[in-house]
């Protein structure tokens, strides 16, 4: 017992005689004495060398503690660190995928904003073109041409002609036959024999009475009836040919007028492209006499002179006139009335001496117009026999070429040979006429001829280039072609030979 009670002194020291930390220390190991303490074991008293150990194993065994909190905080700490890498490469992770989409995103956006920019910028150059349209078409509505056009062609003619025929003129109707003259004499006859005899009645007895009509009897009517049909004839033959030339003659001025038109056209848009803008003015006549002055103006123009000798302005001197007019009396405004008065007089003298003179010149011009009308058929006439005798000519010239052909024995021209392409301003004439006569239905041929050139300069130089091109596209088939139908000529005519 007193071993065991001699122990503690041996193991228990240590740790109160060291004072390097406050702190508690955590359990320890038990050692082996301890142990067997507290396991009630008794050992026997050993010596000194065993107590030396003993102490050595002690003071190892406090030792101990530090050594494996250091490993364990090492241990906790890479622990720590391991789980911190592996959430920072998840985050990575997370991070990397998100910039992914990010940048598919961004794309995404990129080539909306670029289709949205491109749609932007159509719809701009079409509001740009439908503004330069409109200013085109405001300054077409500006264009105010100068043209005379003929006499003889204008609507009031034509709707006097029209007039004319609905009233009729007797010389041109038709000729009567043999039948309705013969009844036109006999008519009292029969009507005298048979006064109750109603229309019908009458023509029934009248055309059975022609019947028995013999044709010696019947000769003067039928000899009446040819003179008279040779004179309508006549008459009928030289108005048709005279609206023949008629028409001729407006086509040519159609064509004239059309041409004027387009060159003031082009000369308008010439100035309006360089900016110039020409101000029409109402052309007076300078002849015409000017209106009289009322009693008013009289005074203020006696008046104005006088104030503006004293240096007056112009408004100034309006307003004290006119303040002056208003505070006189009538004996003081008396003079300028007669004057205004005696105005009004001479100016009643003068227009009437005017329009006088305006109807005197109405009416040489239109003595003039008939003049011209009369030289203008004339000219129509000389056309219409030109027309006539080319169309014989040429008519001459086919029958006498084909009858050479039938006695020379010509070869007739190959069908199967490719014909020659047409030009660039051919191609776009012939689309433009088709585009215009559908816009335009029943236009003459030579407005459209007009507005098919107009169209041609009008174009830029990178639109022409595409007929131009197309032009040459057909010209190289038609080379190809050719070649080919020459090289087949060739061959049929070898075979000819050897047979």
């Amino acid at each position: 017992m007193a071993a065991i009670a001699e122990m503690p002194v041996v193991a228990d020291p240590a740790p109160a005689k060291k004072g390097r930390s406050k702190r508690a220390l955590k359990q320890k190991n038990p050692s082996s004495n301890e142990a067997n303490i507290k396991a009630g074991i008794v050992v026997e008293p050993a010596p000194v060398a065993a107590l030396k150990s003993s102490g050595k194993e002690n003071h190892k065994s406090l030792s101990q503690p530090k050594s494996e909190k250091k490993t364990k905080k090492g241990a906790s700490k890479a622990k720590q660190q391991s789980s911190e890498a592996f959430s920072f490469e998840k985050e990575l992770q997370e991070m990397q995928e998100k910039l992914e989409k990010m940048k598919i995103e961004k794309e995404q956006t990129e080539e909306l904003l670029k289709a949205r920019d491109e749609a932007l910028k159509q719809k701009e150059e079409e509001q740009e073109k439908l503004k330069t349209e409109l200013k085109k078409l405001q300054k077409i509505k500006e264009f105010k041409p100068d043209m005379t056009f003929p006499a003889g062609f204008g609507h009031k003619d034509l709707e006097q002609e029209k007039k004319d025929k609905k009233k009729g003129d007797f010389s041109k109707k038709k000729p009567s036959p043999p039948y309705v003259l013969w009844c036109k004499d006999q008519w009292n006859e029969v009507k005298k024999a048979y006064p109750d005899a109603d229309f019908k009645e009458m023509a029934n007895l009248l055309g059975s009475k022609w019947k028995t009509v013999s044709a010696e009897e019947k000769k003067p009517y039928e000899e009446r009836y040819r003179a008279e049909k040779e004179v309508y004839l006549k008459i009928v033959g030289n108005e048709k040919r005279d609206h023949e030339a008629l028409k001729l003659l407006e086509e040519e001025q159609k064509q004239k007028t059309a041409m004027d038109l387009l060159e003031q056209y082009l000369q308008f848009k010439q100035e309006a492209e360089k900016g110039k803008k020409k101000r029409t003015k109402k052309v007076k006549d300078p002849l015409k006499p000017k209106q009289p002055m009322s009693a008013y103006f009289v005074f203020a123009n006696e008046r104005r002179a006088v104030l503006l000798a004293e240096n007056k302005n112009i408004f100034e001197a309006a307003k004290i006139t006119g303040e002056e007019w208003k505070n006189m009396t009538e004996a003081q405004r008396a003079p300028y009335e007669q004057m205004a008065l005696k105005n009004k007089e001479r100016y009643a003298q003068e227009i009437e001496v005017y329009n006088q003179k305006k109807d005197e010149e109405a009416a040489n011009l239109r003595k003039e117009d008939e003049e011209l009308m009369k030289l203008r058929q004339q000219e129509a006439l000389q056309l219409l026999k030109k027309k006539e005798k080319t169309e014989n000519l040429i008519k001459k010239t086919k029958e006498n070429r084909q009858k050479k052909k039938k006695v020379k024995g010509e070869k007739i021209v190959d069908p199967n040979k490719p014909k020659r392409p047409a030009s660039s301003f051919l191609l776009f004439s012939n689309e433009t006429r088709k585009n215009l006569l559908g816009e335009r239905p029943g236009i003459n041929n030579s407005t459209l001829k007009a507005l098919v050139s107009v169209k041609w300069k009008e174009l830029g130089e990178q639109e022409k280039q595409i007929w131009k091109d197309k032009a040459t596209e057909a010209m190289e088939a038609y080379k190809k072609e050719l070649e080919a139908y020459n090289k087949s000529v060739v061959e049929n005519e070898n075979n000819n030979q050897k047979q």
